[in-house]
C-alpha cells in the first residue's frame, strides 16, 4: 500500500464515531497485520463492521506524577488518569503512546483504555514526600482527564480532591465540557490562585469537529463551559489546536473571537503534528473524509517541517517554521493583541500566576502523636 499517495486506495473504511480509519500495527509489534478483502463485498459499497466497544482495564502504575525537563512545554509535572482516549481524535500526538503496550495507535488508542484507580492514594503519598518541591501539576497534557469514562469513574474528579486538600497549583486542558461538574472544587482553588482551565477548540464547524474527534465534546459546548466556568470566577482559555492547514487555519480568528465572547482572558495555539503512526493515521483519514483537499494540506505540512510530516525539533515541533508557520503565528498574534487575550494583569489582563506558597500537606491520623514522639 502506497501512503505516500494520500488518494490511493485504503483497505479500511470509517467506523461509526471512531476517529481513526484502521487499527495498523504497533510500531514495536514483529508481525504486520493487513486486512484481506473476502471477496463477499466485491462490488458492493464497504462496510464499516461491527461497531467497536470501548473496553477498560485497571493500570497498576506505581507513581502518578510525570516529571519533564522539555523546553518547549508549559510543565514540569503532570498526572494522566487515563492511557488511551475514548474522544478518538485523529490527529492526536499521544496516540503512539499506546505502542509501547502492544497496541495500535489506531482504533485501540480510542477503545481500548487503561485507567488509574489508585491514582489519588498515589497521588497524596508522592505530595507528602519531605522533599516534594511544588510546581503547578498539568491536567491533560497527553489524554483527556475529562474522557467519557471519567463521567463515571471520577478518578480526575479524585485527584482535584486531593490537589485541593494540599493547597496544590493545577493547570487543566480539556476537550470535554464535564469539567464543569468539577466548579466546586475549581472555583474555590481559583479564588486562592491555585487553578486555570484551558478547553482545546479545533473548529467551529460541528460537522467537520463530529469527523475529527467524534466523542469530543461539540465546538459550542466547549465555548459553553468557558462561560460557565468564568462566570464562577475559574481563569479560563481556550488553545486553537491542532491548527490544520488548508482545512482549519482559516477559523484562527472566528475561535478567539467566539472564546474571547465567552469569557476567555487567554489563548494559544499549536500547529499539527503527526509523530510516528500519526502520520498514517491522519493521510488514511484525509483520503476518506476529505480527499480534494488531501494533497494540500500534507504539502502545507512539510513546509512546516523542513519537507517531512514532522519535525521533533525542540522550540519548531509546536508551532513548525518557514512562511506558512510565520503567517499562522502572526495572525494568532494580531487576533490576541485586538481582541485583549493573554494580557498581563499589569495592563487589565485578569491572568495572574499560580500561587505555590500556600501549599500545605493536611493533618492526617498519627501526626500529633508523631509530634510528640520527637519532644
Amino acid at each position: 500500500m502506497d501512503r505516500s499517495d494520500p488518494l490511493a486506495p485504503r483497505p479500511a473504511c470509517p467506523q461509526k464515531a471512531r476517529g481513526a480509519i484502521g487499527n495498523p500495527t504497533g510500531r514495536f509489534e514483529r508481525e504486520v497485520r493487513v486486512p484481506v478483502s473476502d471477496g463477499w463485498d466485491e462490488g458492493g459499497a464497504p462496510s464499516e463492521g461491527p461497531r467497536l466497544a470501548t473496553t477498560l482495564t485497571p493500570d497498576a502504575s506505581r507513581t502518578i506524577i510525570a516529571r519533564n525537563d522539555s523546553p518547549d512545554v508549559g510543565f514540569e509535572q503532570s498526572i494522566n488518569p487515563y492511557r488511551g482516549c475514548e474522544h478518538g481524535c485523529v490527529y492526536c500526538y499521544a496516540r503512539p503512546t499506546h505502542g509501547y503496550l502492544g497496541l495500535s495507535a489506531g482504533l485501540d488508542f480510542e477503545t481500548r483504555l487503561f485507567f488509574k484507580p489508585d491514582a489519588a492514594r498515589l497521588l497524596e503519598a508522592e505530595l507528602r514526600r519531605p522533599g516534594y518541591r511544588v510546581r503547578t501539576i498539568a491536567l491533560g497534557t497527553n489524554t483527556d482527564p475529562f474522557q467519557p469514562v471519567e463521567r463515571r469513574l471520577r478518578i480526575t474528579r479524585q485527584v482535584l480532591e486531593v490537589l485541593a486538600a494540599f493547597n496544590h497549583p493545577v493547570g487543566i486542558v480539556t476537550k470535554s465540557a464535564l469539567v464543569t461538574r468539577d466548579i466546586d472544587i475549581l472555583a474555590p482553588m481559583a479564588a486562592k490562585g491555585l487553578a486555570r482551565v484551558m478547553l482545546s477548540v479545533t473548529t467551529l464547524e460541528a460537522a467537520l469537529a463530529h469527523k475529527l474527534e467524534p466523542r469530543a465534546a461539540l465546538p459550542a459546548k466547549r465555548l459553553e463551559a468557558v462561560r460557565v466556568l468564568a462566570e464562577a470566577g475559574v481563569p479560563a482559555g481556550v488553545m486553537v489546536a491542532p491548527v490544520i492547514p488548508a482545512l482549519t487555519d482559516w477559523e484562527i480568528e472566528r475561535i478567539l473571537e467566539a472564546a474571547r465572547g465567552a469569557g476567555a482572558d487567554r489563548a494559544g495555539y499549536t500547529l499539527l503534528r503527526l509523530p510516528h503512526e500519526v502520520k498514517d493515521l491522519f493521510t488514511d483519514w484525509l483520503s476518506a473524509h476529505a480527499p480534494l483537499k488531501a494533497r494540500h494540506v500534507l504539502s502545507l505540512v512539510r513546509q512546516c517541517r523542513n519537507g517531512l510530516l514532522y519535525d521533533s525539533g525542540f522550540g519548531t515541533r509546536m508551532t513548525g517554521e518557514g512562511p506558512y508557520a510565520r503567517l499562522i503565528a502572526t495572525r494568532f498574534e494580531a487576533a490576541c493583541r485586538r481582541l485583549g487575550l493573554n494580557r498581563p494583569p499589569g495592563a487589565g489582563g485578569a491572568h495572574r500566576e499560580q500561587d505555590t506558597s500556600l501549599f500545605r500537606p493536611p493533618p492526617q491520623a498519627g501526626d500529633q502523636l508523631a509530634l510528640f514522639a520527637h519532644d
